[in-house]
């Protein structure tokens, strides 16, 4: 009986060796894979045109986020200028900047759809 045990024991020690073994070697396949892809990726990044194509797309979307948000910025000041005009002409005190205020920001955000789609085409 003692020697069952030992049997299993040692049974059991070659069966997680073995387990070991194919584990060990899917991560050396694995390591080697990734430090490919590592390879291929940093060749991609020291070519010499990259870097300022990187450069002119984050300028490019800096302007075009720039230009959505003035978009919307002047709906909301022209809307609020109105109002108040509104509001001076024809003593309505906050009613007028209220009511034009609320159309100017619809109008920018109108302005700035159409922009986003209309650049969003464009690529």
């Amino acid at each position: 009986m003692a020697q069952d045990t030992n049997d299993n024991a040692s049974g059991n020690r070659d069966q997680p060796s073995a387990d070991e073994a194919a584990l060990s070697a899917r991560l050396g396949s694995l390591d080697h894979r990734l430090s490919e892809i590592r390879d291929n990726r940093k060749l991609r990044t020291d070519q010499p045109g990259t870097e300022s194509g990187d450069r002119a797309a984050r300028a490019s979307a800096m302007a075009l986020g720039f230009r959505l948000s003035s978009e919307l910025v002047a709906g909301v000041v022209v809307g609020a200028a109105i109002g108040w005009g509104v509001d001076r002409w024809l003593s309505t005190s906050p009613f007028g900047l209220i009511v034009f205020l609320l159309l100017g920001f619809t109008a920018g955000v109108v302005n700035v759809v159409r922009s986003a789609g209309a650049a969003s085409r464009k690529r």
